[in-house]
């Protein structure tokens, strides 16, 4: 056993043992024990003309604290402030760190909404449990998210394509340079005023098939929300601008099986040349890409109100070979990605070892599924329509 192997077995046991000896001091996330200290210097609000995503924040944020000894502390929202770490941090060195991303939107009757938080919930538990840091009631937290949104709903702005974006963060605070799980952890949450992700209308994307660089591989992390996941792929990014694309469309192995596109999760359209039905295809979940919230809705959704008749909702593995085929035989009917910035990204090439591959655009900015899936999915966010709960009501 290496010395890291060991340092981790060591400091894990006493973590376990401290739970199990201290079972009746042990708290868990408690929403009702929640403290607001209000600020007093209140921030003016950006004209919704202005908002730049990620770049305002509201006026307070949540914190709630962890240690291996007590569980989880009492949760306070406080005014947004700049935290204090020691240098030695545990999530500077070795990245005990993970996020969620969600969003608020304003109704017709000013209600708060946000959108399938428990799936978000679900995710986040899960990569906190891939990296060792402390999981939660989830509604616990959505409970709180909910105060937050609130006292702060002001920044909330109204309109189409306009909302409040929800970042949850967790990282572990123990100050130390062993390598272990950490004995002390941080989760919180800040929130950003944000306009529609294309304010003129769909911008189709121009992609790199990448496989020069992996973004994921089985086995690891890739359908966990961890930063360490995101930093990698910037270069790549970068490399495929300086060649006139605007984001990778990642593949994996010798086969070139098609994976994500960017940050987002890639959707495609084919048509069987001999029966003419559609299938919506998308990769499958094998622990190599991210299991997306609008993932998830959009092919709950296609499978809800497409017609059988037509249409195949597909979960597969399928390559870039397959796609540029599809192209060359008039197969390719449309493409695009999907996540919860832009809901949906549409395609229009796909660049892959020097050759181009169109990717019909037939409304002129976007394929008729890209632009009708859009739609569903906004009015259940804006409360529109009611869909299974998926649109939740921010109450005191």
């Amino acid at each position: 056993m290496s010395f890291i192997s060991r340092n981790f077995a060591s400091s894990f046991k006493p973590v376990c043992n401290s739970l199990l000896h201290n079972a009746r001091f042990y708290s868990t996330l408690d929403s009702s024990k929640l403290v607001i200290e209000k600020t007093t210097n209140p921030k003016p609000q950006i004209p919704q003309n202005e908002l730049v995503f990620g770049k305002y924040f509201t006026d307070h944020m949540l914190e709630i604290e962890w240690d291996k000894e007590t569980g989880w502390k009492s949760p306070k929202i406080s005014p947004y402030h700049n935290l204090s770490l020691d240098p030695s941090t545990i999530v500077f060195h070795y990245a005990f760190e993970l996020f969620e991303g969600m969003k608020a939107y304003k109704g017709a009757q000013g209600e708060i909404r946000t959108f399938r938080g428990d799936k978000n919930m679900v995710r986040m538990n899960k990569s906190a449990e891939r990296i060792a840091l402390p999981q939660f009631d989830g509604e616990e937290l959505l409970k709180l998210i909910d105060q937050l949104l609130i006292l702060d709903k002001k920044f909330i702005p109204q309109g189409k394509g306009y909302s409040l974006y929800i970042r949850p963060t967790m990282i572990g605070t123990s100050a130390s340079l062993g390598v272990s799980v950490p004995d002390k952890a941080l989760l919180y949450v800040i929130c950003s005023p944000v306009g529609p992700y294309y304010s003129s209308g769909f911008k189709p994307v121009s992609l790199e098939a990448t496989d020069y660089a992996v973004r994921a591989w089985p086995g690891g992390v890739g359908d966990k929300k961890l930063g360490a996941n995101y930093a990698p792929c910037v270069l790549p990014q970068l490399k495929a601008a300086e060649k006139g694309f605007h984001q990778n469309l990642w593949l994996f192995g010798d086969e070139g099986y098609i994976t994500e596109v960017g940050t987002m999760n890639a959707f495609f359209v084919l048509k069987d040349a001999k029966t003419g039905k559609k299938e919506l295809v998308t990769a499958p979940l094998d622990g190599t890409i991210l299991e997306g919230v609008t993932r998830d809705s959009i092919l709950e959704l296609a499978r809800d109100r497409l017609s059988q008749d037509e249409w195949v909702i597909s979960e597969r593995k399928f390559t870039i070979h397959e796609i540029k085929q599809a192209a060359k035989e008039g197969c390719l009917v449309e493409a695009f990605g999907a996540g919860t910035a832009a809901v949906v990204s549409p395609i229009k090439n796909i660049g892959y070892k020097g050759e181009d591959i169109n990717v019909p655009i037939s409304l002129g900015n976007s394929g008729e599924l890209t632009a009708q899936v859009a739609e569903w999915i906004r009015k259940i966010q804006y409360g529109e329509e009611e869909y299974k709960g998926w649109s939740r009501i921010a109450k005191v």
